[in-house]
């Protein structure tokens, strides 16, 4: 199965480009403010080219990480990918492989399937980490429900390009 790195590297972008709108003060900022106790005075000094580069490289990391949980193909992949001879032409293993790409390397594989696992993923990884590390930080439900709401549309977001296109 080829990847399109170059997908792969747009998606992550989708986190950038998400919160700069889900965290503008028309949408969510104003909230995020308040639930999350941060000033705006901080938020002003802090080092920007740092934070968005840093975004950016995280964002790569979930996005190749979709890959996995949004193509089901992958799996198949890391099932055959140890056995002797994946990979060489001819082999009884890659012959295997290469028959279950033909006949079913398209299944499952547009935007909607993707975000749908995206989506899911919000839920049940997401939620959890967000809610968890809120708690400890003494942070309410509206701080939980921005951010797990944030993290969840960019993981159907780029659920759904990673499915669609890589």
């Amino acid at each position: 199965m080829l990847i399109n790195w170059l997908v792969v590297l747009g998606a992550g972008f989708i986190p950038l480009i998400i919160g700069f709108i889900w965290y503008h003060p028309k949408v969510f900022g104003t909230a995020w403010i308040k639930a999350s106790g941060v000033s705006v005075d901080n938020a002003k000094q802090s080092n920007m080219l740092m934070i968005f580069g840093f975004t950016l490289l995280l964002g790569i990391f979930l996005s190749s990480a979709m890959m996995s949980m949004t193509i089901h193909q992958m799996h198949m992949m890391g099932t055959l990918v140890n056995i002797t001879g994946f990979g060489q032409e001819g082999t009884e293993v890659n012959n295997y492989y290469m028959d279950f790409l033909a006949k079913y390397g398209g299944e499952f594989r547009t935007f909607k399937h993707g975000a749908l696992h995206g989506v899911i993923g919000g839920i049940f990884i997401v939620l959890p980490i967000v809610g968890v590390n809120a708690m400890f930080e003494q942070k309410g439900i509206k701080y939980i429900l921005i951010n797990t709401g944030f993290w969840t549309t960019c993981m159907a977001l780029m659920g759904g390009v990673i499915c669609a296109w890589v």
